[in-house]
C-alpha cells in the first residue's frame, strides 16, 4: 500500500469513528516515535517527486537568487537591534510603495527567526504575514509604547525614540523628535499578526482605517 492509500485509509477511519455517535469511546492511547531522517532519501518515490516538481521550481526561483549581501551580521534583540531597526524601516519604505505615509512602524521581535549575514534572507521572516497600515490616536500610541516597554522593547522604526528604565517602564517617547500629541492621529505600519493585538500589544486593536494591501 503506497503512502497516499495509507493516508486515505486513516482519514476514512477517522471520519467513520467521528460519525458513529456514542457507540465508540476511547479506552486507551498508544504511541510510537517514527524518526524521519536521511534513510528515507534512499527510497525515491517517483510519483511524489513528480507531484512536487512544479512547486519546487516556483520556490527555488524565489529563494535561490542572491538579492544582496549584508555588510555585517544583523540579529534581533531587545530593547533594540540592527535587524529590528532594518525590518521596521522596510515597513515604512513599503508604505511609500502602497500609497501610504506611515509616521512609524512596529515589528514584533518574535517574528524575526533568523539573522541576516548567514543563510537565506527568507528565513528571517518565514511566516505568511502581510504588511498593513492602521491609524492610532496619540493616546493609543502612548499606550502602545507603554506596552512595548513592558516587553523590554520591540522593533520600532528610526523615527521613534523610546526611553525605558530597568523596570520596563516608559520614561519618554518621541516621534520624529517631537513629543506625542494625545489628540493627533498617527499612521502606523506593521504586520497583520501584530495589528490584531498579538505579542502583548493590544493597543493596536483600538486602531481605525486598517488597510492591508494585497
Amino acid at each position: 500500500m503506497n503512502r497516499r492509500n495509507v493516508f486515505l485509509s486513516i482519514l476514512i477511519t477517522a471520519v467513520t469513528l467521528c460519525g458513529c455517535g456514542a457507540r465508540y469511546a476511547v479506552t486507551g492511547i498508544e504511541r510510537s516515535r517514527v524518526l524521519i531522517d536521511k534513510r528515507y532519501d534512499a527510497a525515491n518515490d517517483a510519483e511524489l517527486q513528480a507531484f512536487i516538481a512544479p512547486y519546487k521550481q516556483q520556490v527555488d526561483s524565489l529563494v535561490a537568487p542572491v538579492v544582496g549581501r549584508a555588510g555585517c551580521n544583523m540579529s534581533a534583540g531587545r530593547p533594540e537591534s540592527t535587524l529590528s531597526n532594518l525590518m521596521t524601516d522596510i515597513l515604512v519604505w513599503a508604505g511609500q510603495r502602497c500609497g501610504e505615509q506611515p509616521q512609524f512602524a512596529v515589528y514584533n521581535i518574535g517574528g524575526m527567526r533568523a539573522a541576516i549575514g548567514e543563510g537565506d534572507v527568507i528565513n528571517v521572516a518565514p511566516f505568511d504575514n502581510k504588511v498593513c497600515f492602521i491609524t492610532l490616536t496619540g493616546e493609543q500610541v502612548q499606550r502602545l509604547f507603554e506596552q512595548i516597554a513592558k516587553r523590554g522593547g520591540e522593533g520600532v522604526s528610526s523615527s521613534v525614540r523610546l526611553v525605558i528604565d530597568k523596570n520596563r517602564q516608559l520614561k519618554r517617547a518621541t516621534i520624529d523628535g517631537k513629543p506625542i500629541d494625545p489628540k493627533a492621529q498617527y499612521r502606523v505600519a506593521t504586520n497583520d499578526y501584530v495589528v490584531q493585538g498579538n505579542d502583548g500589544m493590544p493597543a493596536f486593536k483600538e486602531g481605525t482605517q486598517l488597510v492591508t494591501p494585497q
